[in-house]
């Protein structure tokens, strides 16, 4: 389980997180919603370690990492696909997928896993193509496979749907519900799109203005007005 306790991050004089404390449970999809600018991103980058806390812990599997370096977060365990994809371009997508491979000794990092062309076969049939060459959405889901080659136990999504066609978001929709089901992996969504996290959530966090503001179970989402909250 990852905990979130009194998190705190500031952008000089402006105090962007304020105070956040939220639990990602194993075997559950946490959906984060919230509009632009409430600090959605700043919180990931957070967790992974990319921007470092200025106050508050960070617990992952009973374990402090709040001072953990991103490289030493991958080796927890810990996977993140960032907002935009950040996939290398003139890179095969079999390359890319294997970077996914790097915190593995030997032989291990030198073949992708099967079981990722199974989630997106589409990958399979383009994995001599460079990733630059790929749709947004098979981009996405190419960025979604590296991330999961490292076999994470804690996957992290900033906004996996955006720029992408409907059908490849249902795609996604079903290989993140595959591996919820799988109930080995905690999954933290950012999203914007409010049916997809509907979809998804078995828990959910709205932030607003650095602050979570309201929280609950996925099937209450309807009910308890989150939908006018995280509008546009």
């Amino acid at each position: 389980m990852l905990q979130v306790q009194q998190l705190h991050q500031y952008y000089g004089g402006s105090h962007i997180l304020r105070g956040l404390s939220f639990d990602v449970k194993v075997g559950e999809v946490t959906c984060l919603l919230g509009r632009n600018g409430v600090g959605k991103t700043t919180l990931l980058k957070c967790l992974m370690g990319l921007i470092p806390a200025k106050d508050g812990s960070v617990q992952w599997e009973g374990k402090a990492i709040t001072g953990f370096k991103p490289h030493q977060r991958v080796h927890a365990g810990i996977a993140y696909v960032p907002q935009g994809r950040e996939i290398f371009g003139r890179l095969t997508v079999e390359e890319n997928l294997l970077m996914g491979l790097s915190r593995f000794p030997g032989s291990q990092a030198k073949a992708v896993p099967e079981f990722i062309y199974e989630l997106f076969p589409v990958l399979r049939e383009m994995k001599h193509r460079r990733g630059g060459d790929l749709s947004g959405g098979q981009q996405q889901q190419l960025a979604i496979g590296r991330a999961l080659a490292s076999q994470p136990r804690l996957l992290i999504l900033d906004e996996p749907t955006e720029g992408i066609q409907p059908s490849v978001i249902k795609e996604i929709s079903v290989v993140i519900k595959k591996l919820a089901a799988r109930g080995d992996m905690a999954i933290l969504l950012v999203e914007q799109f409010y049916d997809f996290a509907a979809e998804l959530a078995d828990q959910y966090l709205v932030m607003s203005r650095g602050e979570i503001v309201q929280q609950g179970r996925g099937e209450n989402m309807e009910t308890e007005g989150v939908r006018g909250l995280v509008a546009i």
